[in-house]
């Protein structure tokens, strides 16, 4: 299972408790990867924890390499491919209904989506 990674939103969650900071000496734990995949609604096997703890530090151990880099004077690179407006024209074009979007929603009130609170505690 693979799922988007958003390095500062970890480090966020990671860091938001005494208890859960980040150390980038050590690896993270399976309680840090379990809030991550709670927070993001994945649910993760064992295995997955420490395969996904063993992944996140690396990653974070990659960034917080990259921050020592020194990029004073150089440009930034905004677009490396040199096309620009590459983006589909802006027209009025058929979409789903409302009916459509939600029929495999399994939690629906009012007719819309209802989620879990991001910023709850539970």
């Amino acid at each position: 299972m693979g799922f988007y990674f958003n390095y500062r939103l970890v480090k966020k969650i990671l860091c938001s408790g005494a208890s859960l900071a980040y150390n980038p000496n050590m690896q993270l734990s399976k309680d840090q990867v379990k809030k991550v995949a709670k927070l993001a609604n994945l649910p993760i096997s064992e295995e997955e924890e420490e395969t996904y703890s063993k992944q996140l530090s690396a990653i974070i151990d990659y960034i917080e390499q990259l921050k020592s880099v020194k990029t004073e004077g150089v440009e930034p690179t905004y677009n490396v491919t040199g096309k620009f407006s590459v983006e589909a024209k802006d027209e009025i074009q058929e979409s789903l209904s409302q009916e459509e979007a939600l029929k495999n929603s399994s939690n629906i009130r009012q007719g819309f989506f209802v989620t879990k609170g991001v910023f709850e505690e539970e």
